[in-house]
């Protein structure tokens, strides 16, 4: 199969490849800031990691789109690992150290809004990448995007904020007062592990996908999805481990009391 949008590839290609080249260079920028004599520093794991999620970005827009495997490996990278290695490199706190005290405290007030609870909740982000590929692989859409460039790049673009989205709310490091218990986490995870799987195994066995795509290349497109997604979900269970900071203790009357994880 090649894909109706296959040609224009290369013409969007190069004004998508600045998102990642211009966030690479604010982010280097910022945490270069940080080793003034006056300043904290910055991790260089943390640097690490977003230049990692920026480089798997900029691989994502120049994969080869003209077979449903190169199409998977795109979506792959777009939605589970590039979202990885930019959350982990914890933008939101360089972010605030590089803002004055009003601004950054005013930053935080709103989102600290309880009004932002629905957004962030791990579920959400759960309907919005797994609800998200099941629409776009069982209903007409797949196909309308090999007929609209347009599509395609909005397409791209959801998958990539939904998973920014999804990966925050599962191992963002950012301290955040209304952040799901890690059990929560840990469930929804499982549950985009099923969702992943249980799509894959259909898209393999040719059922209901509305892909129009050889078996061959369907299946192709089915086993990156199936253990590319299994690989992907691994690092973030490892992310969320590792991330993840037990609340503060209370001692009332020789009892501790936790305060939620």
């Amino acid at each position: 199969m090649v894909s109706a949008h296959g040609t224009e590839h290369g013409t969007t290609v190069g004004p998508a490849l600045l998102v990642p080249l211009l966030a690479g260079w604010l982010y280097l920028a910022a945490a270069l800031r940080q080793r003034a004599p006056d300043r904290a520093g910055w991790s260089h794991w943390r640097t690490a990691a977003f230049a990692a999620g920026c480089a798997l970005l900029a691989i994502a827009l120049l994969v080869p789109t003209d077979d449903f495997a190169g199409h998977m490996w795109q979506h792959l990278l777009l939605g589970m690992l590039a979202p990885l290695g930019l959350v982990l490199g914890a933008p939101g706190i360089l972010a605030l150290r590089c803002l004055d005290r009003r601004a950054g405290r005013a930053a935080l007030r709103v989102l600290g809004r309880p009004a932002l609870r629905p957004l962030t909740h791990p579920v959400t982000g759960l309907l919005l990448t797994a609800g998200g590929l099941w629409l776009l692989y069982l209903t007409p859409l797949y196909r309308a995007t090999l007929d609209s460039a347009a599509l395609h790049n909005l397409v791209n673009l959801h998958f990539l904020l939904s998973g920014l989205l999804f990966t925050w709310s599962i191992a963002g490091p950012e301290p955040y007062p209304h952040r799901a218990r890690v059990p929560v986490r840990l469930v929804v995870l499982g549950a985009a592990v099923v969702a992943h799987a249980s799509l894959a195994q259909l898209m393999y066995a040719g059922l209901l996908v509305d892909v129009p795509a050889t078996t061959e290349h369907l299946r192709a497109g089915a086993t990156v999805m199936y253990y590319g997604g299994d690989l992907a979900e691994i690092l973030l269970a490892l992310a969320l481990l590792t991330t993840w900071r037990p609340g503060p203790r209370h001692r009332t009357v020789g009892t501790a009391v936790t305060v939620g994880s």
